[in-house]
């Protein structure tokens, strides 16, 4: 602990203090650009709260007084400053209205490497071309929920940083594991080394199912790669896995949603994991 939140009021807002929140809708100039300042913005209290339990290390947060008041406990472990400011002048620094009534703001640390968050995993999400920012966040969140230890990326991902990104996974991009394959799809054979069986998701009916495949990799480590929405995986990628798995499908629907499709995946791996044994209703706190 650190004491009382560190308190700014700031009634101006072309305060220089507040840059690091300016224009967070614009297309070059938004502080979360990676060519820019780099910041990752957390946006409204979870989130916050989950970039102060992150390796995320805030340098700033701005906000109205409702929320400073709500977060007060969970600011005593930093000393970076609180700018309380009014509703009004929130919404001429970022350029419109915010509703969840506060930000914060964190430089980007060092990015991880594969080895790193696969070290000690035992399930680990692969995404290959999944560039919308909604998409991506969701199956952060649901990563999170399911007993994902890490997220890889391959190439043609969308930046799970984005002020976007980082809001609709609740701030669960910022808590978990991920990495960038420098080589795609060669880096899905270190994977492999490291005793990983790979499953690609695939909408092709002559595929395993989903819940056949899982059942027959209880006590193994297991990769699942999802793609991009619409050409799903690659040929190259899936020709790199063990096996190619599938969700049946009902009325003509030939696939779902890439972050409903991976929560799918996700809870199998969960359900049958450790024995085979159903996971506990943990509960939780998102709303």
């Amino acid at each position: 602990m650190t004491g009382q939140p560190n308190v700014v009021d700031v009634d101006d807002s072309a305060d220089p203090r507040l840059d690091d929140f300016r224009d967070l809708n614009s297309i070059d100039r938004r502080p979360d650009l990676p060519s820019g300042k780099g910041l990752v913005i957390a946006e409204g209290v979870l989130v916050v709260q989950r970039m102060l339990a992150s390796r995320f290390t805030p340098r700033a947060f701005l906000g109205t007084d409702r929320r400073l008041r709500e977060l007060a406990d969970d600011l005593r472990v930093t000393s970076a400053p609180y700018y309380r400011a009014s509703p009004e002048v929130m919404a001429e620094v970022i350029g419109f209205h915010l509703n969840r009534g506060v930000l914060g703001a964190a430089p980007r640390p060092r990015e991880l490497t594969v080895d790193e968050v696969i070290a000690d995993a035992r399930t680990v999400a692969v995404l290959e071309g999944v560039n919308d920012h909604e998409n991506l966040g969701s199956i952060f969140r649901n990563a999170a929920g399911l007993d994902v230890d890490a997220v890889v990326f391959g190439t043609g991902c969308a930046d799970p940083l984005y002020r976007r990104a980082v809001r609709v996974s609740m701030g669960h991009a910022l808590l978990v594991p991920y990495a960038w394959a420098p080589a795609w799809p060669d880096e899905l054979a270190s994977l492999r080394d490291r005793g990983f069986r790979l499953l690609s998701m695939t909408p092709n009916p002559a595929a395993r199912t989903l819940a056949a495949a899982m059942a027959d990799l209880t006590d193994d480590r297991v990769a699942m790669l999802v793609g991009a929405e619409g050409p799903g995986l690659s040929e190259r990628a899936m020709r790199a896995t063990d096996e190619r798995v599938r969700i049946p499908m009902s009325r003509g629907t030939d696939s779902l949603n890439v972050a409903t499709a991976a929560a799918l995946a996700f809870y199998e791996r969960a359900r049958v994991w450790s024995g085979g044994q159903e996971r506990s209703d943990q509960g939780s706190d998102d709303t």
